[in-house]
């Protein structure tokens, strides 16, 4: 790091564990010891960073130790799918200080659900002190950052073009970020303690599916915030299905939650929802079960293609399918070994999402938490600390 290095690369540097001391921030930046003070004495006058002795479980810290402040605010999560929102208040490090999740009707609008969110975000917030600091937010199909807005969403309706940051004015002088669904989900996988995967495929099984790309310990977006869109991919399998998209012969249409479910339903087996349907083959309906593994081998035909372009390390599977992550990836481990490169699959591994069915959430978290927690955002926050200063 040169020796240019500002409060908020600083402020990175000991929330990640890298330094603890002054005398280690000397040494990974380069930075003279005045303006190591002078960073860090403005970190501590914002409340982001603390010194050891100050707080009352440091794990034995020496003094003047210094420690990220995870209680200097809170980040809001809102993950909102086709029939359930997610709802949470979380600290700077990520962990979950209340909670509120519910069903809610398919279809409803946005103009009927958001106001609902807003509520009940208000009263969870009723009991906490620390300031909101940033709002994560996320969405099945493809999204806009920048201005907030779904851009193309099959599952949810009227949604698109819809505003969405007014709606939390409300709640808190906050910003919002907003992603989609597997996007989060993907993130969440690189959030927290413990390793972390460099190149992955992160799938959404639920019902829709969706796939974020983790490339090179980045999220890969695409060109238009598109990519891992393989739910609307074409499958010869589906011939000319009807697709919720509005296209036909879509992956989803044999695959997805959806139409498992009608599957389901048909047979005899009553059920209102995908997580109906892994309950039912958790309990061993034969139905069920076949249903699940299917839908594994026909995901499996068009991950393999992914896994040759990308080669990744871990392929991980979330979302209401992946609580069955046995049975459904069982049959995704078939088709995938049967039709990717024995070299692309040597080292290949299949595991179930981290913060299991809490992953939409935690990954929403996580999308405040690094927009707000960046160098540049604490910089402009602290009015930056002069770069210049020896």
């Amino acid at each position: 790091m040169s020796e240019m290095a500002t409060a908020g690369e600083v402020l990175e540097l000991v929330r990640t564990g890298q330094a603890s001391t002054r005398t280690d921030l000397r040494r990974l930046t380069g930075l003279s010891r005045t303006a190591v003070v002078a960073r860090v004495s403005a970190l501590i006058d914002a409340g982001l960073i603390v010194l050891g002795e100050e707080l009352a479980s440091t794990g034995g810290r020496p003094p003047g130790a210094l420690v990220f402040n995870h209680d200097a605010g809170v980040v809001l999560g809102v993950a909102v799918g086709r029939s359930r929102s997610q709802l949470a208040i979380f600290d700077l490090q990520g962990r979950e200080l209340a909670g509120d999740t519910r069903d809610h009707g398919v279809g409803i609008a946005a103009e009927e659900l958001m106001p609902q969110l807003a509520e009940r975000l208000s009263a969870m917030l009723a009991t906490v002190e620390p300031p909101v600091l940033g709002i994560g937010m996320s969405l099945p199909g493809v999204v806009d950052p920048v201005r907030c807005v779904s851009v193309d969403s099959p599952v949810m309706g009227g949604w698109d073009g819809v505003e969405l940051a007014p709606y939390f004015k409300t709640v808190a002088d906050a910003p919002l970020f907003l992603a989609n669904d597997a996007d989060v989900l993907a993130r969440s996988e690189l959030f927290g303690p413990g390793p972390k995967p460099r190149n992955a495929l992160v799938v959404k099984a639920s019902t829709g599916l969706g796939m974020g790309v983790i490339a090179d310990g980045k999220i890969l977006a695409g060109a238009i915030g598109a990519a891992g869109e393989i739910g609307h991919t074409r499958l010869d399998a589906a011939g000319d299905l009807p697709c919720r998209c509005g296209s036909n012969g879509c992956l989803e249409t044999v695959a997805a939650g959806w139409a498992l479910v009608a599957r389901l339903v048909d047979s005899g087996v009553p059920a209102g929802h995908v997580r109906d349907l892994v309950a039912s083959a958790l309990a061993g309906d034969a139905v069920a079960r076949g249903l699940l593994r299917e839908s594994g081998r026909q995901l499996g035909e068009l991950l393999a293609i992914a896994i040759n372009l990308l080669n990744p390390e871990v392929v991980v599977v979330g979302g209401d399918m992946g609580q069955a992550f046995d049975l459904y990836t069982a049959g995704v481990r078939e088709s995938v070994y049967a039709r990717s490169t024995a070299l692309a699959t040597r080292d290949l591994r299949f595991l179930p999402a981290i913060h299991g069915d809490s992953s939409g959430l935690v990954g929403c978290a996580a999308l405040a938490i690094d927009h707000i927690l960046a160098p540049g955002s604490v910089d402009q926050r602290l009015g930056t600390v002069d770069s210049t200063e020896d």
